[in-house]
């Protein structure tokens, strides 16, 4: 997985980056906010950011409220990293857009179980995104099979779209996840099947 990181401090920028590589991750190397902001609003951004808070320009608060009002935000998750303590500190971060603020100087262990975290939050996101997409298409076909459809009153035949016609069953599997099993009711077995039979008994 790439992260995306962002310090206006070079050495502090060197630790984390080889801390980060150390745990595995690839990484994007920002020197400060500005840098950090055109690599996210690229197509294929990391999803998983920290940021420095102080920095020149942009500054880590900044970028996540701009990440924050930009479409499909919700698959970034950003990590504040930052010197400031207390409790106003904390929400602060959290209300410009941040998922999760680790103080420095950083726990190595500390952060890696957050980026773990922040992973498996990532990766439920992504699972309820598909999970939506397939209730959406499947109400589509709901509502396919809820509008007036001709039928043939004689071979019950059903008229698609360029004058086609199809098999009710045909047309009901291709719009729905519905699958048929064929067999025969008594009404049609007495008037069909069982006449049938008879002839085939008579013939042998």
């Amino acid at each position: 997985m790439k992260i995306l990181m962002a310090d206006d401090n070079a050495l502090e920028r060197r630790v984390l980056q080889m801390t980060l590589e150390r745990f595995g991750y690839a990484t994007i190397v920002c020197k400060d906010g500005e840098e950090a902001w055109k690599a996210l609003e690229s197509t294929d951004s990391p999803i998983i950011t920290i940021l420095d808070w102080m920095m020149p320009g942009l500054d880590g608060l900044e970028v996540c409220r701009k990440v924050r009002q930009a479409a499909n935000s919700s698959l970034v998750y950003m990590v504040l990293l930052t010197s400031r303590d207390g409790t106003q500190n904390l929400v602060d971060g959290l209300d410009a857009g941040a998922d999760d603020y680790i103080k420095k100087p950083f726990n190595s262990d500390e952060l890696k179980a957050r980026l773990q975290v922040g992973t498996r939050v990532l990766s439920l996101q992504e699972n309820l995104r598909k999970r939506v997409t397939e209730l959406e298409d499947a109400l589509k076909k709901v509502k396919t099979l809820q509008r007036l459809l001709p039928i043939c009153s004689y071979c019950k035949k059903v008229r698609k779209d360029g004058n086609y016609w199809q098999q009710v069953d045909q047309y009901v599997m291709e719009n729905s996840n519905t699958r048929f099993s064929h067999g025969f009711c008594p009404e049609c077995y007495e008037k069909h099947v069982k006449v049938q039979l008879a002839q085939l008994m008579e013939d042998l």
